[in-house]
């Protein structure tokens, strides 16, 4: 399991400047699976670029204002379209006139498979609709800044990653959290993406991740290497449940997550259901196997 750090101060209402020209404020929205609340950021001194801007809440909108102070917002950029990071974009943008910039509109990572209704209890922002498509690659500057946009499909089929330009800086959304495994639910996740998105990130040069949730991650590699072999261990655990003669997705959690909350189950059993999505498409787990005829709901969390 990866060491995970949860000394976290919000300051809310504060702006704290994390690094030079990037300030975090951090919306008030905790709870058991947001830790203390969304981080926005805001990038520059001039017009700034936001980053997630945070759940719909008039109180954050108004305190991402008084941060940009006279000098106003330029951009406004969305890793990805859950309801804790998109929904203020929209207040934003028509309060400061600033296009909205994002992968796309919300969407499932995969088809769903036939009778399966198990999936994220109303997660998603459907109305979320960027004025500028970002793909992989794509960079936007501002007023002493250029970010380049890193596509890291897993946790959401939408979600992006942001490299700071001239720095080792790269914001992370919940695709790597210091505080917490990330959650990889069907439908709006899959796991094959998610491990290629690490692979991905493993590639790169950057070395401090400062995620939408919780404090930064200053070692960045190590810290992603660990969550592969976390995966890697997941996924054994379930085989090996698979071969003991488990057969419902309920027997599973039980047994891989014994003595887990009860009201953490339902995330657990979708964290569950992406790994055997990934065993079914690399031919190691049959389609027809009853584990994978599920129902139900779960709320996001990021915790696994």
């Amino acid at each position: 399991m990866p060491e995970h750090d949860r000394t976290f101060d919000p300051h809310y209402g504060e702006a704290v400047e994390v690094a030079p020209g990037v300030r975090r404020l951090t919306a008030r929205n905790p709870g058991p699976f947001t830790f203390h609340g969304t981080n926005t950021f805001l990038v520059g001194s001039g017009p700034v670029a936001v980053i997630d801007p945070g759940p719909d809440d008039p109180a954050h909108v108004a305190a991402i204002l008084a941060a940009a102070g006279p000098a106003g917002v330029s951009h406004i950029l969305v890793t990805h379209t859950h309801l804790d990071h998109s929904p203020a974009a929209r207040a934003l943008a028509a309060a400061t006139g600033a296009p909205v910039y994002g992968e796309g509109p919300h969407r499932p990572a995969r088809a769903p498979r036939p009778g399966r209704t198990l999936g994220l209890d109303a997660s998603g922002d459907l109305a979320f609709r960027p004025d500028v498509v970002l793909r992989d690659g794509d960079r936007v500057a501002g007023d002493g800044w250029a970010i380049e946009a890193v596509a890291t499909p897993g946790h959401a089929a939408n979600h992006l990653a942001f490299a700071l330009g001239g720095t080792d800086i790269l914001f992370s959304g919940d695709h790597v959290m210091a505080w917490s495994t990330t959650i990889v639910a069907p439908p709006d996740g899959a796991m094959a993406d998610y491990l290629a998105s690490l692979d991905r990130l493993l590639a790169r040069p950057e070395s401090v991740y400062l995620p939408a949730h919780g404090g930064p991650q200053r070692e960045a590699h190590a810290y992603v290497a660990a969550l592969k072999a976390h995966r890697a261990a997941r996924e054994a655990a379930v085989l090996a449940r698979l071969g003991a003669g488990d057969r419902t997705l309920a027997d599973l959690v039980d047994a891989i997550y014994a003595g887990l909350d009860p009201a953490l189950k339902p995330a657990a059993a979708l964290s569950v259901l992406a790994h055997l999505d990934h065993l079914v498409e690399r031919g190691l787990v049959g389609e027809d196997h009853p584990a994978l005829a599920t129902g139900g709901t779960a709320t996001e969390s990021p915790q696994e």
